[in-house]
């Protein structure tokens, strides 16, 4: 999940000559295939000197768009490895440090290592929250969405929600992390069979996508759609469900491929649909 601005540890404050800005763009275009081998191509020409920040920073924007393809074992192994550099270079403590563990822990919760998942962004969020400044506030919202939908992959849905409920009340801005974490509260009333209130905060959150801009959404194409039809489906509305649950399909088998995680998760849904 993109925090904010990859940028090198000496860049000014400025866009000019970012070497990252072309795999930045790649990526929020949704041509990942494109933003993974122009970020490689970015850190193995910055391989040296060693102190250079933009080849791991490069490698991070990698590993975000396996992930978004849907190679999320990939995306783990370069997250693995970049662990320590980053550790070093940055600081355990640093923006980019906590934000590659929060991208990182995310991934593992797409392998169904929930446990790990939860565990690790509960860790990031605790760090995040000591610190200062927008990027921090970012990145302790980010990890808890990331446990939060750890939680309900563990069947864990009252803690689930209240962590959801908890990090909607303290964040009043309307965007894609309130979008998210909306999301997330639907998945938790779900599993908790309150399907009417979950279907309620499917449709806010469906008025808040509305709302935003296209770049902030392909990350989370197919996700309304997804909260909106389980819901349904609870409600013993099959026939309403369906057309949201194969236009979702599609459109992550558009967006991600098919081994990702919410393309499986659609197709998962729709044979509970037609099985039914």
């Amino acid at each position: 999940m993109k925090l904010f601005r990859w940028r090198g540890r000496h860049e000014a404050g400025q866009t000019t000559n970012n070497p990252l800005a072309q795999a930045t763009a790649l990526y929020q275009a949704g041509r990942y295939a494109e933003a993974e081998a122009e970020a490689r191509s970015v850190a193995a020409a910055r391989s040296r000197p060693r102190d250079d920040t933009y080849a791991p920073l490069a490698l991070g924007i990698a590993a975000l768009a396996a992930g978004a393809q849907g190679r999320h074992a990939d995306a783990v192994t370069t997250y693995d490895a970049l662990l320590p550099v980053f550790g070093k270079t940055f600081g355990p403590e640093h923006p980019q440090t906590l934000k590659l563990r929060s991208d990182r822990a995310q991934a593992l919760s797409s392998l169904a290592r929930h446990t790990e998942c939860e565990a690790e962004c509960a860790a990031v969020a605790r760090v995040a929250a000591r610190g200062t400044g927008p990027d921090m506030l970012l990145i302790a919202t980010a990890a808890r969405n990331g446990q939060v939908y750890a939680l309900t992959s563990l069947g864990r849905h009252p803690e689930a929600e209240a962590l959801a409920r908890e990090a909607l009340a303290a964040r009043r801005a309307p965007d894609r992390f309130t979008l998210v974490l909306r999301l997330g509260l639907a998945r938790s009333l779900n599993g908790q069979d309150r399907h009417e209130e979950a279907l309620v905060e499917a449709e806010r959150a469906d008025d808040l996508r509305r709302r935003l801009p296209q770049e902030q959404l392909r990350p989370e194409t197919g996700a309304v759609e997804l909260a909106t039809a389980t819901a349904l489906l609870g409600l013993g509305r099959a026939g309403e469900a369906r057309p949201l649950v194969a236009a979702a399909r599609d459109a992550c088998l558009a967006a991600f491929g098919p081994d990702h995680r919410r393309t499986a998760e659609a197709e998962a849904l729709l044979g509970r649909i037609d099985g039914a």
